[in-house]
């Protein structure tokens, strides 16, 4: 398999090239973003509910990990270049069909199905694509200008959210997203790609299992705040006394080896895999597809909390919330550019390593800087070095994964990339969440129980009613629910100093567990080279 051509050659053509790329990948990211300031507004312009809105999101990221992996094999079967270009016109109409959704049935086929199956053929299009447009020697910058461009949006997605919530719709969001795969289609014709020497075939068994596998283990760990990670909350359902989660987690992971093993049987057939079996053995292959996940786990994480602190703890706007993010933003971009550019022959090792320290500073840092009377400006520290962190790995580790095979599984490993980094952003958010609610739900009965001042009675029906957890609320919210509930003043006032140390004691928590995970991170670094790719020291 050769390229048609040959993007490095030329300076203004590799631009363009990486230009589109990014901006798929911005675009990709900016979906699972943006709209999560807006879920209540979303709801209310299509007759539906918060949660039906949730389960529209939810339904998005299965879409994407069952698709993932086959859609890969798509792109080697019809070529990168037509998969991308074919994923942006179906992503694009889901779009234009989620702008224009009258009702949730609707919204659920743009926003959920057609969008889904747009970025399962983007993605892994986009890491191959990248392989096949710029020499060896160059792709560690162009794959952290692209990892950098989705992490981006990510920060970026709360901001652009409300500012088009607040002054104008929700719907021009995705309006705006039809404008941009426009753009992509026309500057995609400077895409090179590369022509396969023989005409792969899809497995369809493996493509079925692999999907089913995915599937069933991101649903069950998407749902574990609502069911339980293994006691079932009070009214969800429980399968032998265990949460379903538990079973689901496992039916996946049963799944998934199921998938492998067929796979190795059709190897040993002589037919042609949809995911080699021997990929797993690749050592540099699996550090970087680890790095990845822990990666995606950590980032998700912040992103979930940080906002969540800032929007609900401190009552900030969708618009402040997005701007106190911003720095992250300004440091992973430097980061990803500067590193490959300043420092080309630095071990991609070092780098991951250093990232991931940066991460865990960050994260202990702001959580040690979590009070109740901190202000907004604690984050702005903590953020940049998270950013920095997340910029450093995202300049080493797609040129790290891609270099451990030929051009022609590029795809391949594109689709398992981003399944995995679908893995890690999926359990990154549920870990978080479960472990801000838990620990504030001990921390405010706790504070509440010990307090003299509130009535044996009200802490007893405390007790029985917040079992299932304690809501994340703002000060504003509490005080209405207790107004409603008729709560006297002193009740009020103990209820209000319970939740505000709790707040901070989940949120303490939550981001403890996100920066032993970055710790964690460091035990598989020894499978990352200490070369860059291409690079004549071996």
């Amino acid at each position: 398999m050769t390229p048609t051509a040959d993007a490095h050659g030329s300076s203004t053509s590799a631009r363009i090239v990486l230009l589109t790329l990014a901006t798929g990948q911005f675009l990709m990211a900016l979906d699972s973003s943006v709209m999560n300031v807006s879920i209540a507004t979303v709801a209310e312009d299509v007759d539906s509910t918060v949660t039906g809105i949730q389960g529209a999101i939810t339904a998005y990221t299965l879409v994407m990990a069952m698709l993932m992996i086959p859609g890969g094999k798509v792109g080697a079967l019809i070529g990168r270049k037509r998969a991308f270009m074919i994923g942006s016109v179906v992503y694009g109409c889901g779009s234009l069909t989620t702008a224009l959704a009258p009702n949730l049935p609707v919204l659920l086929v743009g926003w959920s199905l057609l969008e889904g199956i747009g970025a399962a053929l983007i993605l892994p299009a986009i890491v191959a694509l990248v392989a096949g447009n710029f020499a060896v020697e160059r792709r560690p910058a162009a794959y952290g200008l692209v990892a950098a461009a989705g992490a981006v949006a990510i920060a970026l997605g709360p901001l652009i959210g409300g500012v088009a919530t607040t002054y104008f719709s929700w719907r021009w969001v995705f309006a705006g997203e039809v404008v941009i795969v426009l753009g992509i289609l026309v500057l995609a014709r400077r895409v090179t790609d590369a022509v396969p020497d023989t005409r792969p075939r899809i497995d369809l068994v493996g493509a079925f299992l692999s999907a089913l596998g995915l599937g069933t283990f991101v649903f069950g760990v998407l749902r574990s705040s609502e069911w339980g990670w293994f006691r079932p909350k009070p009214d969800a359902p429980s399968w032998l006394g265990v949460s379903p989660v538990v079973w689901l987690v496992l039916a996946g992971l049963f799944l998934i080896w199921v998938f492998l093993r067929w796979e190795a049987r059709l190897v040993r057939q002589g037919a042609e895999p949809l995911v080699d079996p021997a990929l797993p053995a690749n050592k540099q292959l699996t550090g970087g597809l680890t790095m990845f996940f822990f990666q995606y786990l950590v980032q998700m994480g912040v992103f979930f909390l940080v906002p969540l602190y800032l929007s609900v703890a401190l009552g900030l706007s969708a618009l402040q919330t997005g701007a106190r993010i911003l720095p992250l933003s300004l440091t992973l971009l430097a980061a990803a550019i500067l590193i490959p550019r300043l420092l080309p022959d630095v071990s991609p090792r070092r780098v991951v390593r250093l990232g991931i320290l940066a991460m865990f500073a960050g994260a202990v840092v702001l959580m040690a800087a979590l009070d109740a009377d901190a202000g907004p400006e604690i984050v702005t520290i903590p953020l940049l070095l998270i950013g920095l962190g997340m910029g450093a790995l995202a300049s080493q580790l797609g040129s790290v994964t891609v270099s451990a095979v030929p051009d022609e599984q590029s795809a391949e490993v594109g689709g398992i990339q981003n399944s995995v980094t679908n893995l890690g952003a999926s359990i990154g958010t549920a870990l978080a969440g479960s472990i801000l609610i838990a620990t504030m739900t001990t921390s405010f009965l706790t504070g509440v129980e010990q307090n003299p001042a509130v009535p044996d009675q009200v802490k007893s029906q405390a007790n029985a009613q917040l079992q299932s957890g304690v809501p994340f609320l703002s000060d504003a919210q509490l005080k209405t629910a207790l107004a409603d509930a008729d709560a006297d003043a002193e009740v009020t006032d103990a209820a209000l100093d319970a939740n505000t140390e709790a707040r901070i004691d989940g949120l303490r928590a939550a981001l403890a567990i996100l920066a032993l995970s970055a710790l964690l991170a460091l035990f598989f670094t020894h499978r990352i080279p200490t070369v860059q790719p291409g690079s004549a020291k071996r």
